[in-house]
């Protein structure tokens, strides 16, 4: 009697927790064929506490030393640029509280709120009274995203080029799990100490105009448990709780009867 009972409670459970198809696919309202003209333009700036690669090279090496960090053994590459030698130590800075850095011979540059293209620009126009035809290569090494909740593989990730979507941080995270929410998609973002929430719904097409479409560095993506996940979650727990009474109701006998 009692295999029964917790069989037909298993069952309801499984079909309250079916999912129809309206609950998990992605991008629905998208017509077939139809050409989506994204309003996103993001472009990740620095900000403090943010690691910084500055590399500077030129035809006349020597010229170019004083301007890399001691230890960084620099080379022109195949294609003019500057490359590091096999072993050498990259050159990095840590943006600062006040978002500046320390540069060889230059001195304090400001780099927060500017982005890569804007910062190699300045450094190259200050180092031209130095050096004849200066390159200079500037890259962000922290780029970090984290991806919590339901999802196959939480945790978090470092991204080399700089530009992740919310789709592809969801793909590198093994997707949403079937008790994943996808109409209410979380990213957090914090800028200057203040953070911003913002939702999607990843069963519409309107994903791909939203600001935060594109992550920015250290944004946090979470998916939040759906109903059935909750109900689910809750039915665990009363089962737990009922089994634990019944373990604390024979352990007492127990102990009364060798009382006894």
């Amino acid at each position: 009697m009692q295999g029964r009972f917790l069989f037909l409670i298993l069952l309801l459970l499984s079909i309250i927790s079916c999912k129809t198809p309206t609950d998990i696919v992605y991008f629905q309202n998208a017509s077939d064929l139809e050409k989506i003209n994204s309003s996103n333009s993001f472009t990740p700036v620095f900000k403090v506490d943010d690691v910084v690669s500055i590399l500077v090279s030129a035809s006349d090496m020597d010229a170019a030393r004083p301007f890399n960090l001691q230890g960084a053994s620099i080379s022109l590459g195949e294609n003019g640029g500057g490359e590091t030698s096999s072993g050498a130590t990259e050159p990095t800075y840590l943006i600062d509280e006040d978002g500046n850095i320390e540069f060889p011979v230059l001195g304090k540059l400001k780099l927060a709120g500017l982005t890569r293209v804007q910062v190699k620009e300045i450094i190259k126009e200050k180092l031209k009274v130095y050096i004849n035809d200066p390159i200079v290569n500037v890259r962000l090494k922290n780029f970090k995203i984290t991806v919590i909740g339901e999802v196959g593989a939480p945790g978090s990730y470092t991204i080399p080029n700089e530009r992740v979507t919310v789709i592809e941080a969801l793909g590198m995270a093994s997707d949403l799990s079937i008790m994943g929410k996808r109409t209410n998609v979380m990213v957090i973002r914090e800028n200057d100490g203040v953070n911003t929430y913002h939702r999607l719904d990843l069963t519409s097409k309107d994903i791909f105009n939203s600001p935060v479409y594109y992550l920015a560095q250290n944004d946090v993506l979470y998916v939040e448990p759906n109903e059935s996940k909750v109900r689910e979650s809750k039915a665990n727990r009363n089962v737990l709780g009922v089994v634990l009474g019944i373990i604390g109701v024979a352990l007492s006998a127990v102990a009364f009867i060798v009382g006894l």
